[in-house]
């Protein structure tokens, strides 16, 4: 926990409610995102117990396994979410935009938006991700067959998750990952994973305290758990004789039906009170602006989108069991930058989150009292145009003299430190040369040196495009590392004939 968020836990506590830590909105949030919200049954390997599903407050839909141990009826259960599901990804694909790359000289295509799916907590993304790891090698034929949209939607889901360890990735997001992103409350961290309780600490209701909502929300009797996990006292108690009453009704139809509909009240009773807690938590970011750069990284996951649709149409594999060992240093790279860049970019959008660079001194805000627009520097081979400007700052200046600075005020302009100056009351000099950003000639563009009284932040955090690792081909994997991988067919392909008795995860 940083500094600054502890403050903000701190001052929480002391006022009642949670604390923004964020002046803007750092995820992509869709015009009709698809919330999914799961339940499993206690003491199985994630089997199914019920879902409910939407993409409108008022548009939810219930999806029941009345029997999560049966094999048939938990690929039941996958075949209803696929008719959910497939259909709402397939409508982000009627559109797309032609969009240049390799600096101009090619051309592709890219749709124009891309799914969005919301669960409560991130134990419902370790759901989706083994619910798709149980269904996309499923056979459609032969023994055990399935329907067809099953192992579709196991590949989309396993897309997904995989998407959703990308920092800045907002296809597959957590609501209460996504609200502590934004806000801090006077709770654990833990704690803040109980969707319930992280609102009733954001929006108590009435004239409640965050810490009085977030104790009544924790009583399962009025806030059931967000799931997928259940209340030990509701299984015993109210599940696990519905459950046996469905199955002692044999072939009896009524008895059936009548178990079903109990059945199916008592999962309703606890999936919708999560169902609404998820729409008020759409509400609240909705409520706050995107930050600039939150646009830029939805484009990327456009980008993935439209290249997996384009994978699965044109007959790709399914995603592997495991990954390789080149393909997982590859994607631990990928991963590392993506989460180095994320950072730099909440930062640039959000003040607030520039704040805590400031205690660690990579980051200082001062006001400019002296500039140069027109230095010219004429000791190379050829003058160049290096204007100068002296700011002064009461935040400890930790940088060294040399040191490459970036404002995100300009973030197409370097600043190098000539001079750093401690002065009285605590206030400190600091003399930087600019260069980039100002045009091709030796006089500056109008605008682009800061001018006398602007109040600027410059940082070591810099947007510059830092080169991908390179790594070996597959066929080139090292001895330390397995050697050159058997074929795919030989180990990440399932046992062609399973066990209709297998483990669902």
């Amino acid at each position: 926990m940083s500094t600054l968020r502890a403050l903000a836990a701190a001052q929480a506590v002391a006022a009642g409610v949670a604390q923004p830590v964020a002046t803007v909105r750092h995820l992509h949030l869709a015009t009709r995102p698809l919330v999914l919200v799961p339940l499993a049954l206690a003491g199985e390997a994630n089997a199914p117990l019920a879902a409910m599903v939407g993409s409108a407050p008022g548009q939810g839909r219930l999806l029941v396994v009345p029997q999560p141990r049966n094999r048939d009826q938990r690929f039941a259960f996958a075949a209803e979410l696929a008719a959910v599901a497939l259909p709402y990804f397939d409508g982000y694909r009627a559109g797309t935009e032609t969009i240049t790359v390799d600096r101009g000289r090619e051309v592709r295509q890219r749709y124009l938006d891309a799914p969005q799916v919301l669960v409560p907590n991130p134990a419902g993304v370790t759901f989706l991700r083994l619910l798709g790891r149980a269904t996309r090698f499923r056979r459609v034929d032969g023994d055990y067959p399935v329907p067809p949209q099953v192992p579709l939607l196991g590949r989309w889901l396993t897309f997904l998750t995989e998407r959703a360890e990308r920092p800045g990735s907002s296809m597959l997001v957590a609501m209460t990952q996504a609200l502590t992103l934004h806000w801090a409350t006077g709770q654990s961290a833990v704690e803040d994973l109980h969707l319930p309780a992280l609102l009733g600490w954001i929006a108590p209701p009435g004239r409640m305290s965050g810490a009085e909502a977030a104790a009544l929300a924790e009583d399962p009797a009025v806030c059931p758990p967000a799931g997928p996990a259940t209340d030990p006292e509701f299984d015993n108690r109210l599940l696990a004789p519905a459950i046996e009453a469905y199955a002692a009704a044999g072939d009896d139809e009524a008895a059936r039906a009548e178990a079903y509909a109990e059945l199916e009240r008592l999962l309703r009773d606890q999936l919708t009170p999560t169902w609404e807690l998820m729409w008020r938590g759409v509400g609240l970011l909705r409520a706050l602006p995107p930050g600039a750069r939150v646009a830029g990284r939805w484009e990327g996951d456009r980008d993935a989108f439209t290249a997996h649709a384009e994978h699965v149409d044109g007959g790709g594999a399914p995603q592997p069991r495991r990954d390789g060992a080149v393909a997982a240093a590859a994607r631990l790279h990928r991963l590392e930058r993506a989460a180095a860049s994320y950072a730099v970019q909440r930062a640039y959008d959000d003040p607030l989150v520039m704040a805590e660079h400031r205690l660690t001194g990579e980051a200082f805000v001062g006001e400019v009292v002296l500039a140069d627009p027109a230095r010219v520097d004429d000791s190379g081979k050829r003058p160049v145009l290096r204007p100068r400007i002296q700011l002064v700052t009461t935040d400890p200046v930790l940088v060294p003299v040399g040191a490459a600075l970036s404002s995100p005020a300009r973030s197409g302009q370097k600043a190098r430190v000539v001079f750093v100056t401690p002065v009285a009351d605590g206030k400190t000099e600091v003399v930087l040369e600019l260069s980039g950003g100002m045009g091709r000639g030796l006089t500056a563009t109008p605008g682009s040196v800061p001018e006398v009284g602007e109040r600027l932040c410059y940082t070591t955090l810099s947007e510059a495009y830092v080169p991908g690792g390179t790594f070996p081909t597959v066929e080139e994997t090292p001895w330390t590392h397995g050697g050159p991988p058997t074929p795919v067919s030989a180990v990440d392909m399932p046992d062609p004939d399973p066990a209709p008795d297998e483990e669902w995860a």
